[in-house]
């Protein structure tokens, strides 16, 4: 634990701030396994296209999960070990796909997004002004959620147009 640097954090237990990030890297493990798997059993019309963008956020949530882990243990706390505790700890949950159609699949997607994001926001609001370093790393986190679920909804709208001018050609 840095002393002198968690000496910084003002009006915020430490524990608290680490209870709020073990919660979010529980989120981040689930989001980088749930994009994971969803461009694995993906199907449908311009699928290439949706597995590039949800193998790019599995990159992305893994690179999260690690930020995280590095601020809890700067702060003298410990990652969640087991991954049976991320189920317990999550905000926003994990739903296996049901459904393989690419439309589908980027609509689960754009909503676990939507849930990263009030969470992120959510952990901003509660550090900052007291933890900087904290503030600093969910910010920039926050920042990476809105540009996924802008970038799963452009997605999502492009290929529903397309699907729905197809329907209309046909007719």
């Amino acid at each position: 634990m840095a002393v002198r640097g968690n000496s910084i954090i003002k009006g915020i237990e430490v524990s608290e701030v680490i209870t709020l990030l073990n919660k979010a890297y529980a989120d981040e493990w689930l989001a980088y396994y749930q994009y994971f798997i969803e461009a694995k059993v993906i199907k449908g019309i311009m699928k290439d296209a949706a597995i590039a963008e949800l193998d790019q956020h599995a990159t992305d949530e893994l690179r999260h999960a690690n930020l995280i882990a590095e601020r809890i243990l700067q702060l003298g706390g410990t990652p969640l070990l087991n991954p049976k505790e991320w189920f317990t700890h999550t905000n926003c949950g994990y739903e296996e796909p049901k459904n393989f159609d690419v439309v589908a699949i980027l609509e689960d997607s754009i909503k676990g997004e939507q849930c990263a994001i009030t969470t992120y926001a959510n952990i901003a609001d509660i550090v900052k002004d007291k933890d900087i370093v904290t503030y600093d790393i969910v910010s920039q986190i926050l920042a990476d959620e809105v540009e996924h679920e802008e970038d799963l909804q452009a997605l999502h709208d492009d290929i529903s147009d397309f699907i729905s001018s197809i329907k209309q050609n046909i007719s």
